[in-house]
């Protein structure tokens, strides 16, 4: 049976009694008594009485009476509780209370015992009638008054006392005693009390209820405290001028709070400071649980307390793991007593209760620096440990224990500094921890160290208040003149509070940019701590979710994002700050599809490295950065690059050892595609341009870094092969190339180094060879890997191996700067001759700085003399690849189209060293004589048409494009500067055929090569080319396109416009721009204005259009048709030697096969063709050249004549010619018609005809070859008879000259005419553009040279000069109607039906109907002004030669 059985029962019983007396059945009620006396034999009778009524005790028996009893009960309550014994104190004797105290004060240094003290006072007691409880108040007296002597009192307390209520009520009443309105307890009660309360002789719970001040009122006193520090916060954070008076009363008022401060004596903490000082842990929790946090440790006593107990309580764990090397420092005293807490002798001691009392310390730790110092020190002790532990069993302890010195990091430490007063050792010890932490950890602390610490509690927000408002006063003084002592206040300030002042400091640069300089300078009295929580928040500033990246116009960048920016630059570089939360920050942002950040990677870098990005280089500094590292240093940049050894290295380290170096160029070559196609929608395109630029600028100058700082090992393993780049992290192949391109670099030296050891060899013959191999050897993967980067149909054309050569090579290995590096030479030798002649120089920095320039001196020499080797070497590698690199297996346009597509254009806008590259590349592929390589065709596809690149650029890649246009132009302007450059460096070239052969140029055959006159003019047609482009851009009113070519032309403004009307053209344009954009868009009005200066500069450099090529007159009696012609089609011969336009692959065979002809120029039109002239193709025979001298002598028979003709010059006569030509137009269609009807289709017969039809064009006095030439004279002529006169033959071909003396409106008329209208002769020229290479664009500008003159003036000459002229042709074009030739209505479509020979008789037949056409349509429209007639004739030729290509490939 249960032993609270009975219990239970008579529990049981109690609640029947109380049920069953109020039920009036009265058998029930004798039940309950019959059980009840039943089970009285296992119930005692005591229990019964407890818990049952006197009346059923009474039935039962168990009492007599129940009304005596009942009496009873209330007699024992009123003597227990409310009787109080008296004693007769007049029987109490003074002696026994003198004697007592005697005995209690006496020596007890003794052989006295608390045993023997108490017999002694219970003699004393009964021998003198004392009252026991005044005995034990005087005995409490005593011990108050001797506190030290504990272990006496303790006991004899303890054995004296019978109950202990009795001792706490008699401490009660000492501590009510006190509580006077100035009373003061005094400590020895408190220690008295605490003694008592450690040893158990009272409960804390009774004592409590006696001490003041209630709980409620220490509740109140805080909030107050917190209310007060926010308001004394917010008046120093308000800006408020306060008149005098206010401030008068201010400080009175703050008088007579300081005379009523004099807080009341606090019991409770007077309490709780005794407990801890006789290290009573537990009690003293208990109290401190009663109160709000960091309440009572607030008071510095208390505090102090704390600290002493933390002191005793980590001593032996300090000794042992915290002391440093060296230092030896006084040994505390561990405390006496064994209730106090245990010492701690190792870290997971510390989690019994030194972390617990650390953290009821908080903050107030500051009042201990030693303690902080202690606890910092073990915090280093245990991540040593904690680093080095490596068993799995004790990994889960560590890590607690780190979680627990964070959470004393973050809850004491950090606080515990703001309140310390500037102490700088502090902040270094503190960061000895710190910095073993990662900066996750770091950063975590410091976020809450800013944004929640100071608000937990009413000390701490007076502390940041103070600090906002001193570093107000600071930032206001700050300035260049007085940056050493503000830099000295900061650094002061910052010691305990450094996220609030940087936290302002940084709010002062988003605002005002021009503190950065003065501010990164002052912050060199930083600590270290102070360096690591700056970059915290920087970052955090950069985060700031409130705040918009960009301006409110949505184009640019905000001006804070830029400010700071440029701060991490400067301070990162100057400052050793760690570089890993800010570059994963970037890092961070790119995963996320955020570009705006880049800005700081590009300032960092730019900054800490010396590598600067940007697309304004001078010629010089483009020039350097095409040779070694040293040469980049020197002249490659605008800043000085000076001491970035050591932040380059830092740099490098951060990426490294946090891996980050791959992952930021991967995500910034993904990014760059993702700012267009992800953000391109919703952003402004200026905007987009320039995250862009921004993305692929950050990106070029980061893997510029990596390339030159990082090892060989380093770089390749950590940058996988291009393939791998490309396919598996998707990777631009451009930027694919430029990341791979150092690591192919690298390994090539490498090879070729351990070849040479291998095989000891100095003579440069194995050099080279052994290059070679070496390249080969590193290259023949590349080659492989490449493959699957395109389409297998690309490398039908371009070999892998020519296509990994083109990527893989840089400005470096193709030329030396020789000049570049004379220069810094010379620049070092005057350095060193200033030094030698400064007086004030003492000698020994003279001598170092000598020293220095003489080294840098000798390296740069040594460079050159590597770099040319290395050229020398490469060139010989080029040479002997150059057969295998292309193989053209389709025409030679696809060959070239392939190559700029996958090669020119993609890397031409990387970078302006890249654009400088693919001009030289096109240029040494020029040189090496290249099999399959067409140097016109490729030329001309760059110049044709520019419109599409210049409008899809963005800014800087268009600064790019120029750069590429401008080297191109380069090269072209010096052949066409010069008959004798060209003859030597371009005669006898495959890249000047102008008839492409299946089996290949053999370099024998002058007659296939375009001759320099020829070049001049096609030169020429670039010029018009790329001025019509401008034009077009300009005139959009699109501001990319706007914007784009004027960036163009001020790249390429030193090579073109050379020829005065085309200059003239783009000025009228840029003109209008700059008043149409100077309120709409500044910046472009900027920029126009900008080149327009610089235009108007260069007019001295430009030349006619006679001068810039040799312009060629039409005959006057032969040939009229031609006049009424665009671009000198009439020059044209009958069998031009302009083939290009057949196909390559060998359409001078007349017995292949049309069907596996592919027809040239297919796409683009004419981007895809390569017209080389303005009407003079290069001769293809020796028969071509008799003709060709013939037609000189012809000429100039021809031109006597004119010179003695006073009818007029031909510009005037022309407008007869050609109505007489309209006239006899049906008649020639016609017989030619018939004549080629006839024509046989036997190979030998069209042999023949082409044979008669030479020799009549000989027998005329004006032969198409020589047209052009005699127009040209004969207007130079008319020029010299006919000054000053105006002339009105609107469609004349004579060539605009510069006139100072014409009208301001005539210039304007033609402007608007060249630039309005395309040139008719130049839209055939580009429909024609590979059969002949003889086009002529300046007859476009002779189409609107005239002057200026009246519609009747214009009719009459124009009817007198037709009347004139038929009568002299009538005899002449009788002969001509009986000759058998084919019919030439104008030059381009003598040209047409010349190819018709190659074609099928009824594609002939066919093509003469159409001429017919064209020519009946014209009748019709004589009508009409010329310029519109011109135009239709300029459509139906250029439908006629589609018509020609369609129906035959040939053509």
């Amino acid at each position: 049976m249960r032993e609270d059985m009975s219990s239970i029962l008579a529990d049981v019983f109690s609640v029947l009694d109380i049920e069953t007396s109020c039920l009036e059945e009265k058998n029930k009620r004798d039940h309950f008594t019959q059980l009840v006396g039943a089970c009285m034999f296992f119930v005692p009778d005591v229990v019964l009485k407890e818990r049952l009524d006197p009346e059923t005790l009474e039935t039962l028996g168990l009492i007599k009476q129940a009304q005596q009893f009942n009496q009873k009960i209330v007699k024992i309550k009123t003597k227990l509780f409310y009787k109080q014994q008296k004693f007769n104190l007049l029987r109490e004797e003074n002696e026994g209370y003198a004697k007592l105290v005697t005995e209690l004060g006496q020596d007890l240094s003794g052989s006295v015992t608390s045993h023997l003290m108490l017999e002694s006072i219970k003699s004393l007691i009964g021998c003198f009638n004392l009252d026991p409880n005044r005995v034990l108040d005087i005995i409490l007296e005593v011990y108050e008054c001797r506190s030290d002597q504990d272990e006496f009192f303790l006991p004899l307390i303890k054995s004296y006392m019978c109950e202990p209520q009795t001792l706490c009520h008699i401490l009660g009443f000492k501590f009510k005693f006190h509580q006077e309105p100035n009373g003061e307890t005094p400590t020895s009660l408190y220690h008295v009390a605490a003694a008592l309360l450690q040893h158990n002789l009272i409960e804390l719970e009774d004592l409590y209820v006696h001490l003041l001040p209630l709980d409620s009122t220490i509740m109140e006193e805080h909030k107050s405290e917190i209310l007060e520090a926010k308001q004394i916060a917010r008046k120093l954070t308000m800006v408020v001028v306060p008149s005098e008076k206010s401030e008068d009363k201010e400080k009175e008022r703050e008088k007579e709070e300081e005379k009523s401060e004099k807080p009341p004596d606090n019991q409770k903490l007077g309490l709780l400071e005794a407990l801890l000082r006789i290290g009573d842990w537990n009690h003293a929790q208990s109290i401190m649980n009663q109160m709000p946090p960091f309440y009572a440790t607030s008071h510095k006593a208390i505090a102090l307390a704390l600290c002493q107990l933390l002191h005793l309580t980590v001593e032996p764990l300090y000794r042992r793991a915290g002391v440093p090397k060296g230092a030896k420092g006084g040994v505390l005293r561990v405390h006496w007593s064994k209730r106090a807490p245990q010492p701690a002798e190792s870290f997971e001691d510390l989690r019994r209760e030194a972390f617990s009392m650390m953290g009821y310390l908080g903050p107030h730790m500051a009042h201990d620096p030693i303690l902080f110092a202690k606890v910092v020190r073990l915090g280093k002790g245990f991540m040593k440990e904690y680093q080095n532990e490596s068993r799995p069993e004790y990994k889960e302890k560590m890590d607690t224990l780190l979680s627990c010195f964070l959470s004393i990091a973050d809850q004491v430490l950090l606080p515990s500094l703001s309140l310390m007063e500037c102490n700088a050792c502090m902040s270094e010890e503190l960061w000895g921890l710190f910095k073993l932490f990662p900066y996750q950890h770091r950063y975590r602390l410091y976020g809450q160290w800013k944004n929640e610490t100071y608000s937990s509690h009413p000390l701490l927000v007076k502390v940041k208040a103070q600090t906002i408002d001193r570093a107000k006063y600071i930032m206001k003084r700050l300035t260049k003149e007085n940056v050493k002592p503000s830099g000295r206040q900061i650094g002061k300030l910052s010691h305990s509070n450094p996220t609030i002042l940087f936290d302002y400091i940084l709010s002062q640069i988003q605002w005002y940019d021009n503190l950065i300089t003065p501010v990164v300078d002052s912050l060199k009295y930083l600590t270290s701590l102070n360096y690591d929580v700056l970059a915290y928040c920087i970052i955090e500033a950069l985060a700031n979710p409130e705040k918009e990246k960009m301006k409110h116009d949505d184009t640019t960048i905000s001006s804070w994002l830029q400010s700071l920016a440029s701060l991490c630059g400067a301070v990162f570089r100057k400052y050793p700050i760690e570089l890993a939360g800010l570059l994963q920050y970037v890092t961070n942002q790119l995963k996320a599809g955020k570009s705006f950040d880049l800005l700081i990677l590009k300032e960092v870098v730019q900054k800490m490295a010396g590598i600067e990005i940007t697309d304004e280089m001078t010629l010089e500094q483009l020039e350097a950065m095409t040779g070694g590292e040293q040469l980049k240093a020197e002249g490659g940049y605008f800043g000085q690059i000076r001491n970035t050894k050591k932040s380059s290295q830092r740099l490098k380290e951060a990426l490294l050892e946090h891996e980050l170096a791959l992952p930021l160029c991967l995500l910034m070559a993904q990014q760059r595609n993702g700012v267009v196609f992800s953000e391109g929608g919703e952003k402004h395109l200026k905007l987009v341009g320039k995250l862009y630029d921004q993305c692929h600028d950050t990106l070029v100058q980061f893997g510029g870094f990596l390339a030159s700082n990082l090892s060989t090992e380093d770089y390749i393993k950590r940058v996988p092969p291009v393939d791998v780049l490309c396919n598996q992290f998707h990777t631009p192949h451009d930027a694919a190339f430029f990341l791979s391109r150092p690591m192919y670099a690298h390994q090539i030296l490498s090879k070729y180094d351990e070849l040479k050891k291998a095989e000891k060899g100095n003579r440069q013959q194995q050099k080279v060879h052994k290059y070679v191999a070496a390249c080969e050897y590193v290259m023949a993967p590349v080659h492989e890997a490449v493959v699957s980067l395109h389409l297998p149909k690309v490398w039908d054309d371009l070999r892998p191996q020519f296509y990994a050569t083109f990527w893989s090579l840089t400005m470096y290995d193709l030329a030396v700067p020789h000049g570049a590096y004379d220069r810094e030479v010379c620049k070092l030798k005057a350095q060193i001759k200033a030094i030698d002649e400064n007086p004030e120089m003492p000698l020994n920095k003279k001598k170092k700085e000598k020293e220095r320039c003489t080294a840098l001196q000798d390296k740069l020499l040594e460079e050159e003399k590597k770099q040319l080797e290395h050229v020398q070497r490469v060139l010989h590698r080029l040479k002997l690849e150059k057969d295998n690199w292309l193989l053209a297996k389709s025409t030679k346009n696809e060959t070239i189209t392939k190559f700029l597509q996958l090669c020119v254009f993609p890397r031409c806008v990387f970078s302006a060293i890249d654009a400088v590259f693919c001009a030289r590349f096109v240029e040494l592929v020029h040189q090496q004589k290249t099999t399959n390589f067409c140097t016109l065709l490729c030329y001309d596809r760059v110049f044709s048409d520019i419109i599409y690149t210049v409008a899809s650029c963005t800014e800087n890649e268009a600064r790019r494009y120029g750069r590429f246009l401008c080297c191109m132009l380069e090269t072209v302007t010096r052949w066409h500067s010069d008959r004798a450059i060209y003859e030597k460096e371009c005669g006898n070239y495959p890249g000047f055929l102008t008839i492409f052969r299946a089996t290949g140029f053999d370099g024998g055959n002058k007659a296939d090569q375009l001759d320099y006159e020829n070049f001049r003019h096609v030169v020429h047609k670039w010029h018009y080319k790329l001025t019509k482009a401008s034009v077009h851009c300009l005139e959009t009113g699109e501001y990319t396109h706007i914007r784009n070519i004027l960036i163009v032309l001020t790249k390429i403004l030193p090579c073109y416009p050379k020829v005065l009307n085309l200059g003239q053209a783009l000025e009228c344009r840029v003109h209008k721009i700059c008043q149409e954009e100077k309120e709409r868009r500044p910046d472009l009005y900027a920029l126009a204005m900008g080149y327009s200066g610089q235009l108007k500069g260069r007019k001295v450099h430009m030349v006619p259009e006679n001068e810039f090529h040799h312009k060629e007159p039409p005959v006057r009696s032969t040939t009229p048709a031609n006049l009424q012609n665009g671009p000198g089609g009439a020059s044209k011969p009958p069998a031009s030697a302009s083939g290009t336009g057949r196909s390559e692959e060998g359409v001078a065979e007349d017995d292949k096969p049309h069907g596996t002809v592919k027809p040239a120029g297919k796409t683009n039109n004419a981007a895809s063709k390569v017209p080389t002239s303005n009407g003079n193709g290069a001769p293809n025979s020796t028969k071509a050249v008799k003709e060709k001298e013939d037609k000189e002598k012809s000429g100039k028979e021809k031109k006597e004549k004119k010179e003695k003709t006073p009818g007029g010059t031909p510009e005037v006569k022309a407008t007869g010619r050609g109505e007489k030509q309209k006239e006899e137009r049906p008649g020639k269609e016609e017989k030619a018609r018939d004549t080629k009807e006839k024509t046989p289709k036997v190979d030998k017969e069209k042999v023949k005809k082409e044979e008669k039809m030479a020799r009549e064009d000989k027998s005329k006095t004006g032969d198409f070859k020589s047209s052009d030439k005699e127009s040209s004279k004969e207007r130079d002529i008319a020029k010299a008879n006919s000054k000053g006169e105006k002339i009105s033959a609107a469609g004349s071909l004579k060539s605009p000259v510069p006139r100072s003396e014409s009208a301001e409106s005539e210039r304007e008329q033609k402007r608007r005419k060249l630039d309005s209208h395309a040139s008719p002769s130049h839209s055939s020229t580009v429909k024609v553009s590979l059969m002949c290479l003889s086009l002529n664009p300046h007859q476009h500008y002779a189409n609107h040279s005239t002057a200026t003159q009246s519609k009747s003036k214009e009719r009459e000459v124009d009817k007198k000069e037709s009347e004139k002229h038929r009568e002299r042709k009538e005899d002449k074009d009788r002969k001509d109607r009986k000759r058998v030739s084919t019919c030439r209505p104008t030059a381009s479509m003598a040209k047409i039906l010349h190819l018709s020979r190659f074609c099928t008789n009824s594609c002939h037949t066919l093509l003469c109907c159409i001429l017919k056409e064209s020519r009946h349509d014209k009748e019709k429209s004589d009508k009409k002004e010329k310029r519109d007639s011109t135009g239709r004739e300029c459509q139906w030729q250029s439908a006629i030669y589609l018509i020609v290509v369609s129906l035959h490939p040939c053509c």
